[in-house]
C-alpha cells in the first residue's frame, strides 16, 4: 500500500484566485482546501440548492451523509443498463428484463447539510492510483461491486481493462457455476477492484474435507480465510453480511456454529441476531488490531440493506409492487441506529461504518419485484436491487467518506 498520488495538474484542475485547488470531482462551483488537513468545503454559488445550509456552517460540522432526501436529478443514471453488460448481471440489469418504468433511476440523494461529491469514474482512479479496493460480503456486496465496476468505466465495456482473478484465486472451481469472486485492474492507474463471496464474514472449513457431501464448521470468532490471507494486498475493504443469517440458509449451507474451535455450546446463539452480532464485533475486533501493521487501511462495514416484501416473505407470495417514491417519505433522520450490530461493532475502533440502511429503506420501488429471469410464477425478489439503481449511491456515499474521512482518529484521506 502506497501513498496517495498526488492530483496531476491540467484541465481537470485549476487553481483559483484565492488559492484553492478545483477538483474534477466536485461540483464545479466547489474548490478544496489542500492546505490543511481536514479538508474544507466552500462553495461559490448557489449549490446545493438554497435548502442546504451555507458552506460556512458545512465546515464547521461533521457532514453526516444519512440525513436528507432523494430528489430528481434529470441527469441521471450515471451509466446504462442497457451497456453496462460486462460488469453487470443480466438478472439485475432490468432494462434487459420486461420492466416498463424506469422512474427509479432518476433520483440522487441530497444530503441535508452537506456537499456531496459527484462520482466521476477518472478522479476515482486517481486517488485509487497504485490501490486495491476489496469488496467481501454476500450478493447485495457483489451487488454494490458491480455497480462500481459501471461508475468507474460509465458503463462502457473498456477491453483494456484486465481480469486479474487468478492472481487471487479467483477462478471457477469444477463443478461451480461460479467463481467466488471477481477482480480486474485499470492498468492506467494501475488499479484493481475485486469482490469476494462471503455471505457471513467468517471463516467456514468444511468438516470433512474429502466428502463432497460435507458439513461445514461456521467458525464466528474468526474473520474468512480469504480476508486474513489477503487483507496486507489491500487499500480499502467494504465489507457486509445480514441476509444469511437465517435458518434456512444455515441449513441449505450445512454451517454449523462454531466458537474457539469447537461446536457453539451457548443457547444464546441459537438467537441468530446474537450470533451476527458476535460475529461482526470480533471480525472489527481483528481488523483493529490489523491498523498496527496497515497504518493507512481504511475498512468499512456496511450497514443492512432493507427488504421490502408486504403482504409475505420471499417464499409465501411477499411483494414489492410500488413503481413511485413516495412522496411522503422523501425524507430520512435516523433516531437509532440504522443496524446496531455493525454500529457498535465499529465503536471503538477505526473501522469506519458506511450507513446505507436508512436511505435504502425508502427505496421500496427500485428492488427487481417480479421481473425476474427465469422466476417461479409469482415470486418477486426484494431483496436485491435494479441497477443502474440504489446501489449506486452507496458507492458515492463509499467515494464522499474516503474524500471526506470523519473524525475517528482516521487515516488521511485516499
Amino acid at each position: 500500500m502506497e501513498s496517495p498520488p498526488s492530483l496531476p495538474t491540467g484541465e481537470s484542475n485549476s487553481i483559483s484566485a484565492n488559492g484553492l485547488q478545483r477538483v474534477s470531482g466536485l461540483p464545479p462551483n466547489v474548490t478544496k482546501d489542500f492546505s490543511v488537513e481536514s479538508i474544507s468545503v466552500i462553495t461559490t454559488e448557489k449549490w446545493p440548492p438554497p435548502e442546504v445550509e451555507n458552506s460556512a456552517a458545512i465546515e464547521k460540522k461533521v457532514c453526516d451523509y444519512t440525513e436528507g432526501k432523494w430528489i430528481q436529478d434529470s441527469r441521471r443514471p450515471i451509466y446504462s443498463g442497457n451497456m453496462c453488460k460486462r460488469w453487470l448481471s443480466e438478472m439485475w440489469a432490468c432494462r434487459l428484463t420486461q420492466r416498463p418504468d424506469f422512474s427509479y433511476e432518476k433520483y440522487r440523494w441530497q444530503p441535508d447539510n452537506c456537499v456531496m461529491p459527484n462520482f466521476e469514474g477518472e478522479e476515482f482512479l486517481l486517488r485509487m492510483q497504485n490501490k486495491t479496493l476489496a469488496f467481501v460480503g454476500d450478493s447485495l456486496g457483489r451487488q454494490q461491486f458491480q455497480s462500481m465496476m459501471c461508475l468507474i468505466t460509465g458503463g462502457k465495456d473498456s477491453p483494456d481493462v484486465q481480469d486479474v482473478g487468478k492472481e487471487y484465486g479467483l477462478v471457477r472451481a469444477p463443478g461451480a457455476i461460479r467463481p467466488d469472486g471477481w477482480a480486474y485492474r485499470f492498468p492506467e492507474t494501475n488499479t484493481t477492484v475485486l469482490y469476494y463471496w462471503s455471505a457471513s464474514l467468517c471463516e467456514i472449513e468444511p468438516l470433512n474435507p474429502g466428502n463432497r457431501s460435507t458439513d461445514f464448521a461456521m467458525h464466528l470468532d474468526r474473520p474468512a480465510a480469504f480476508l486474513r490471507d489477503n487483507l496486507y494486498r489491500f487499500d480499502v475493504v467494504v465489507l457486509n453480511t445480514g441476509h444469511h443469517w437465517n435458518r434456512g440458509k444455515l441449513n441449505a449451507n450445512r454451517w454449523h456454529m462454531y466458537v474457539n474451535g469447537q461446536p457453539n455450546e451457548d443457547g444464546k446463539m441459537r438467537d441468530l441476531r446474537i450470533a451476527r452480532n458476535f460475529t461482526v464485533h470480533s471480525v472489527a475486533k481483528w481488523l483493529d488490531k490489523q491498523f498496527v501493521k496497515y497504518p493507512k487501511l481504511r475498512v468499512f462495514m456496511r450497514t443492512l440493506s432493507p427488504r421490502h416484501f408486504f403482504n409475505g416473505d420471499w417464499d409465501s407470495g411477499g411483494r414489492c409492487d410500488n413503481t413511485k417514491l413516495l412522496s411522503e417519505s422523501h425524507n430520512v433522520s435516523h433516531i437509532r441506529a440504522s443496524d446496531p450490530a455493525v454500529e457498535s461493532a465499529a465503536r471503538g475502533t477505526r473501522v469506519e461504518c458506511l450507513d446505507i440502511t436508512g436511505i435504502s429503506e425508502l427505496r421500496d420501488e427500485s428492488h427487481i419485484s417480479k421481473y425476474i429471469l427465469r422466476s417461479k410464477v409469482d415470486s418477486q425478489d426484494c431483496l436485491h436491487w435494479c441497477l443502474p439503481g440504489v446501489p449506486d449511491t452507496w458507492n458515492e456515499l463509499l467515494f464522499a467518506q474516503l474524500l471526506f474521512p470523519q473524525p475517528k482518529n482516521l487515516p488521511a484521506k485516499i
